[in-house]
């Protein structure tokens, strides 16, 4: 613990872009470099294992992925 003069501050929006090649995305972000598969409306995260299904309208389904985090 100590003082900060600038208390750090969550930001407000994350930099984060995917690079698309045919099935293979690699994810480039603040927290580094991850890649997954993606076939349709479901996606795997290989840095997560986490599995992400698109739903109809608004939200979507993911799995736990991880628990070792």
């Amino acid at each position: 613990m100590g003082f900060r003069l600038f208390p750090r501050m969550s930001p407000r929006h994350h930099m984060r872009r995917t690079f698309r090649l045919g099935p293979l995305r690699l994810n480039v972000g603040a927290e580094g470099v991850s890649w997954g598969l993606g076939f349709g409306r479901w996606s795997w995260n290989a840095k997560s294992r986490r599995h992400t299904v698109d739903t109809p309208g608004p939200g979507r389904w993911e799995s736990r992925g991880r628990s070792d985090r």
